[in-house]
């Protein structure tokens, strides 16, 4: 069974635990989400549920997700931006109902995922970590890719060879990281280490 939230990311910052030892964490604004829509085996092929946040106007919305979103509307008046679904969703829910952070605990487990900043277009040596070539006087070769590929056979350029392009805005989750905190309350959740992400930026937290 799963549970989960979105969120969006604050920003860094640091505690201390019962021991005095300095813990860097990560704040997140975790909901309150909205459950949107309850899929069933019977009438969708699958169970599911669908969580929504971030409330928007109705004119920013498509008619699809207008309809989709009716019966939370009708709960909570109130549409939302962001929707996420949730698979064998963790105890019972029903459109219109508020999840919030108390789902989870300081302790537990749990994985977060975000998109991670955008660099723009780079070379090789940022993008991957290249080593570069020698820096001494009359070197042509300082930051570039070098060679990529034989002159004879296969004598093209394979596919998926690392060379200058766009990097990072891709998906990017974090594994078993640790809740340190959460406060109902303020509707946040500190959880240990960085977040991928820009301050701002839209985050999913989940337990399987």
């Amino acid at each position: 069974m799963a549970k989960g939230l979105l969120g969006k990311k604050i920003g860094m910052m640091s505690v201390w635990d019962e021991n005095g030892v300095r813990v860097p964490v990560t704040a997140i604004q975790a909901g309150p989400c909205s459950v949107l829509q309850v899929k069933t085996q019977e009438k969708d092929g699958y169970s599911a549920v669908k969580i929504g946040f971030w409330e928007t106007r109705e004119e920013a919305m498509s008619k699809a997700e207008q309809g989709s979103q009716k019966a939370s509307k009708d709960s909570n008046g109130s549409f939302y931006r962001i929707s996420k679904e949730i698979r064998s969703y963790e105890g019972e829910a029903e459109a219109g109902q508020l999840l919030t952070v108390e789902q989870f605990a300081a302790g537990d487990s749990i994985s977060v995922r975000g998109t991670s900043k955008g660099k723009g277009f780079q070379g090789a040596v940022k993008r991957y970590n290249f080593g570069g070539g020698r820096k001494t006087h009359g070197s042509t070769f300082h930051r570039t890719t070098g060679s990529i590929g034989a002159g004879t056979f296969p004598g093209e350029v394979v596919k998926g060879k690392k060379m200058p392009g766009h990097m990072g805005a891709k998906a990017s989750t974090r594994k078993n990281v640790q809740v340190v905190q959460v406060d109902p309350a303020e509707n946040l959740i500190l959880v240990k280490g960085p977040v991928a992400g820009p301050k701002g930026s839209i985050v999913y937290l989940y337990q399987k």
